[in-house]
């Protein structure tokens, strides 16, 4: 199952990525797929054709882990009339 997350990485704008497994306290770096800003566009500072980016933990400020879909879909939001 892969993970959606916004990435927080020093001196850098936050972006949102996919990790196919959450990564281990053991592991010296975090390896993203399909990197792009948080609005969709690509990231200027990577080829248009990288698919997969490997992060070193220093370089991590932190990460979000979002929710599936599916568990987006069974929250109750409140609501004003």
């Amino acid at each position: 199952m892969a993970y959606t997350v916004i990435m927080h990485v020093a001196n850098e704008d936050p972006f949102v990525a996919e990790l196919e497994e959450l990564p281990k306290p053991t592991d010296q770096v975090v390896i993203v797929t399909n990197p792009r800003r948080r609005d969709g566009k690509p990231l200027p500072y990577l080829d248009r054709e990288a698919v997969q980016v490997y992060y070193p933990w220093n370089r991590i400020t932190f990460m979000e882990v979002l929710a599936p879909q599916r568990a987006r879909d069974e929250i109750v939001e409140f609501f004003r009339d």
